[in-house]
């Protein structure tokens, strides 16, 4: 599977079971507030705006029902919360089998406690699962590394050479690592992370790398110090909403098929066009497009050029939808009017809904396709093209560049 095919289904699993005895305070760390936010609160968010992440279930302490809920209050999309076990590892795997029966495919395992995972580093290791069935955020280790006795001598210097400092997200086939979590339920000692597992059972671990800035919060100077680098990151940026539309038109010619919202309706006409004539992603791609104010599908993909004639019109969406991520943006609603006298759309809508939100990397529940008729008025009307009205929504960091 080659970088950026959309999985079938990926799942965030946030582990929140522990008690953070390291990091003091009153309550367990993941409920400490960080620039005003609870810690779990704000690693959830990371996965629940991620366009490619399709479900986020946290497994809780069965003593912080309380804590959590308080933590995650108006927090919505998430799963109903899965109490761990008196491990790490029997928590994960507790909250592997309640996302195995709702059908994810793929996992990403991430630390409750580790809420600076980038868009970008969460897009890494979900691009990795394409060829891999497991794989391992991990940074190269750069500090030199001493050895020492229980006295605090040093014996010698560990060389770092090939050495990598294990973060999370850690992503998995689910199916695999559900499987080994099994086997490992049994083993003598426990694992301190899921890669541990999976190295274990003898599944091929996948490095791609980590980011610095990724940490785990365990003592209490690392709250503080996530505290006080929010608190100035948060001074300073802004995230905007953006809307753009998009509006296309294509005429009927002789054919067999039209294409329409990604998929191929049987008809007696196809339509015209220097691509597959989709108008339907045509006007989904400039209402992308617009949003970011990055122009329009003839600047990208212009009719003169001979190498996108009888294109697939998923190349333009798919392009558009990534101009956004590469600013740091995410889609938040994408909505379809197909306006056509004929082909019938209302039988085709869910599987449109369905290819769109593939192609898009979002959920289903983010995509709106309507359909009506012109009322046999003008040229829609007496059945001589069909048109698309498209809205996209989208949410962008702010930059002084933008204002």
């Amino acid at each position: 599977m080659s970088e950026n095919v959309p999985l079938p289904r990926v799942a965030a699993l946030i582990v929140a079971a522990g008690r953070g005895i390291r990091a003091g305070g009153e309550v367990p760390k993941q409920y400490r507030k960080l620039a005003g936010q609870a810690i779990l609160q704000r690693t959830a968010a990371r996965f629940l705006s991620h366009a490619r992440v399709d479900d986020v279930l946290v497994v809780i302490h069965a003593d912080d029902v309380a804590l959590y809920q308080a933590a995650v209050e108006g927090q919505d999309g998430l799963l109903p919360f899965v109490t761990g076990g008196a491990t790490r590892q029997e928590s994960v795997r507790r909250g592997l089998e309640a996302l195995a029966e709702r059908g994810a495919t793929h996992v990403l395992i991430h630390d409750a406690v580790r809420p600076f995972a980038s868009p970008a580093l969460i897009d890494r290791v979900i691009d990795a699962l394409g060829g891999a069935d497991a794989v391992l955020a991990a940074s190269p280790v750069t500090d030199t590394l001493k050895r020492a006795d229980a006295a605090g001598i040093v014996g010698d210097t560990v060389s770092r050479e090939d050495l990598y400092a294990a973060e999370t997200p850690q992503a998995f086939r689910l199916t695999t690592i559900l499987e080994a979590h099994r086997r490992a339920a049994d083993a003598p000692e426990p694992f301190t992370d899921d890669a541990g597992i999976a190295e274990w059972a003898g599944i091929p671990v996948q490095i791609v790398l980590g980011e610095r800035s990724n940490i785990k919060l365990t003592l209490p100077e690392d709250i503080e110090m996530a505290d006080t680098r929010l608190r100035m990151e948060e001074s300073l940026r802004v995230d905007e909403t953006r809307v753009g539309t998009g509006y296309d038109v294509h005429s009927f010619t002789e054919g067999s098929g039209v294409w329409l919202g990604g998929i191929e309706i049987p008809h007696d006409r196809k339509l015209s066009g220097h691509s597959d004539a989709d108008v339907a992603l045509h006007a989904l791609t400039d209402a992308v497009l617009g949003a970011i104010a990055d122009g329009d599908i003839g600047d990208h993909f212009p009719p003169s050029d001979p190498q996108w004639r009888g294109a697939s019109s998923d190349r333009f969406l798919a392009f558009a939808v990534e101009r956004v991520r590469a600013r740091g943006g995410a889609i938040v609603n994408l909505d379809l009017a197909i306006i056509a006298e004929e082909p019938r759309i209302g039988p085709h809508r869910d599987a449109m809904r369905a290819r769109i939100a593939e192609i898009a990397g979002i959920g289903p529940g983010r995509v709106g396709v309507k359909a009506t008729t012109n009322e046999k008025m003008g040229f829609v009307g007496r059945g001589e093209g069909i048109a698309a009205i498209a809205t996209a929504t989208i949410r962008l960091p702010f930059t002084e560049e933008d204002a």
